[in-house]
């Protein structure tokens, strides 16, 4: 491969990972970072580096630490709140340092569009002392991951290469080098007290890791991925995607302004950024989520007694949180310019008025037609209609994955949702203090083997009366069908032993534990309740297929002589494949055969058709 390539960001920076030599990849799935992986797997054997997906972002971590202990030149992969859960060894590692280079692609989320949080990795890079470099766009993202590679190398540190959503998910020509197959010469660990950290090993590496800091900033202050244009006296520091927000938005009016895009936004390149300040009068900072170029301006004008006028998020010139847009970035530097009263920048394209866009129809999220955790959530609901009647209070604690989906309408099921594999600790709290109550957790497979094992320990061993429901679909299914555990196969498409989680839950010490098919919605009710009634842990692992995955040869159809229209399978179900028809439900072609709808008529009015 050489040349010029159209690349999704992710994409460059997977072939960036290649140019640099890739030896060993770990990583989790979550949007917006998961294509890295998923093009690093496609390439693995022809590249020749090993690839998996791990258990969780800890592990993955872990294992590519372990990589660079022996030398390997290593990646991980996760996205930005999968970094909460790598935080404990990062902190650690960040006084050992690596052996082989070790960079760490994290994607941050501004919108947020699918994630739980809108944190900011580059405050990440801070409060571990780790180098971030921020590319804007797929071009940026491949060179800077080639020099993530160099730098950690060069100074045996870990390095974030830190994205946001629109540059992970935006398409660029990239002009690539000649890739080649990685190096097989990985020298292996070799034993020495520097890896076992230690508070004598700690005290001393300490003043080590802060003396690295002022290093990078002086790296970076000559670094090409930091650099001016424009010659006005205002002057204007931003990174990433606002970078290109920013250059539209002054697009007419470029004489006003100076521009220093930041690529490298920790260590903060000072000497870079006192040039900067002595060209201009003031300052505008445009960064999404954290006010980190803000902040790190402020505090260096404060360091040298520079008096310059800043204005960004801390005096309410641009939002705090949220996706930044042209148009938002053009009306923050005009509310600038009214300050200072100079006429207000025009862009030569109009930009598209909202009261012009065509309104889209609404289409709130929901599971897909013939999803078998639809068939879970209604069972629980039912049998929880029985229970109310005898004052005893179900409550549902939900997880991350296609299984938020059950908060919505009409199904509303579930009341608490926090992060990855919470469900059943929550879960365990709230029975030990609400009365009258049962508590149930759902959890998905791929989440079970990422962080519900725990969780399930801690239900058994302080005798938390929960009911574990697993819903396994075997595969992870929101980010795209990895495998797992519990899949039988590798990232690599390898056969390997499938983890039974049935036989997990037993050896946590959970007495109650069935399996059940989504397929018999009556055994799915049966086994709920038997569940909930259960006094102590209990748990049910729900098993079906995924309907991206796997196909039905049945369909279903309406008898309109048999309908009494009670519209039960078009109003409790909320299955997007049922609609109304004058007052009659009528099943469309996106059926995918789950057979639910039948199940709950009423009437006997739902027929199966095979469509062999």
């Amino acid at each position: 491969m050489n040349n010029k390539h159209f690349l999704m960001g992710n994409e460059a920076i997977a072939y960036g990972a290649v140019a640099a030599g890739l030896q060993f990849a770990t990583g989790y799935p979550g949007t917006p970072s998961t294509e890295v992986m998923e093009t690093l797997i496609k390439n693995a054997k022809k590249y020749n580096f090993y690839a998996e997906w791990s258990t969780n972002e800890k592990v993955a971590l872990e294992t590519a630490i372990g990589a660079s202990f022996s030398g390997a030149s290593s990646i991980v992969t996760m996205k930005q709140v999968g970094l909460n859960v790598a935080s404990d060894p990062l902190m650690s590692l960040t006084y050992l340092g690596v052996n082989g280079p070790l960079v760490l692609l994290v994607t941050d989320d501004p919108g947020p569009h699918s994630s739980q949080t809108e944190q900011d990795t580059r405050s990440f890079g801070l409060f571990s002392n780790i180098p971030v470099l921020d590319p804007s766009n797929s071009q940026e993202a491949y060179e800077m991951t080639r020099y993530a590679f160099e730098i950690s190398k060069k100074y045996e540190t870990p390095v974030f290469l830190r994205t946001t959503t629109r540059v992970s998910h935006r398409c660029d020509d990239v002009v690539l080098d000649e890739l080649k197959p990685s190096n097989e010469d990985i020298e292996g660990f070799s034993k020495s007290s520097r890896w076992a950290i230690f508070p004598k090993l700690v005290a001393e590496r300490h003043p080590i890791l802060e003396k690295l800091q002022k290093t990078l900033s002086d790296e970076f202050s000559d670094s090409k991925f930091n650099f001016k244009s424009g010659t006005g006296k205002i002057g204007i520091i931003t990174s990433g995607a606002s970078h290109h927000y920013v250059n539209e938005a002054i697009s007419n009016n470029k004489d006003l302004f100076s521009v220093l895009k930041i690529g490298t936004p920790y260590p903060f390149p000072e000497n870079k950024l006192l040039e900067f300040i002595n060209d201009v009068d003031l300052i505008i900072t445009v960064e999404e989520l954290d006010s980190f170029l803000e902040d790190q301006l402020l505090q260096l004008l404060g360091k040298h007694d520079i008096s310059k006028t800043v204005y960004g998020k801390k005096n309410n010139i641009f939002p705090c949180c949220g996706e930044y847009s042209v148009d938002i970035v053009k009306t923050g530097i005009n509310k600038v310019l009214d300050i200072l009263k100079i006429q207000k920048i025009e862009i030569s394209e109009k930009l598209i008025e909202k009261t012009d866009i065509i309104p889209l129809p609404v289409r709130p999220p929901n599971l897909c037609a013939g999803c078998m955790h639809r068939t879970v959530f209604y069972a629980f609901k039912e049998v929880s209609k029985d229970l109310k009647k005898q004052n005893i209070q179900i409550i549902f604690s939900g997880d991350i994955g296609c299984y938020t989906l059950g908060n919505a309408p009409p199904l509303e099921l579930i009341d608490t949702c926090l992060c990855m594999g919470a469900g059943i600790s929550l879960a365990g709290g709230i029975s030990r203090t609400t009365k009258n109550s049962k508590n149930v957790a759902f959890i998905g497979d791929s989440t079970f083997f990422h962080s519900g094992i725990p969780a399930v320990i801690n239900a058994v061993y302080n005798k938390a009366d929960v009911t574990i429901a697993v819903l396994d679909n075997r595969t992870t299914a929101m980010t795209g069908h990895q495998p797992h555990p519990g899949t039988g196969k590798t990232a690599l498409g390898e056969s390997t032993k499938l983890i039974d989680i049935e036989g997990i839950l037993k050896s946590c010490g959970i007495e109650f534990v069935k399996t059940v098919s989504t397929d018999d919605f009556s055994a799915c009710k049966d086994s709920s309740r038997e569940a909930i009634e259960y006094n102590g842990p209990s748990a049910v692992v729900f098993r079906g297929n995924c309907v991206s995955l796997v196909k039905s040869t049945k369909k279903y159809v309406i008898d309109k002589n048999k309908c009494t229209s009670c519209k039960i399978c078009v109003e409790r179900l909320g299955c997007p494949a049922i609609t109304l028809s004058e007052k009659i439900p009528e099943i469309m072609e996106t059926c995918t055969g789950c057979g639910l709808c039948k199940a709950v008529c009423p009437a006997d009015a739902i027929n199966e058709v095979d469509e062999k």
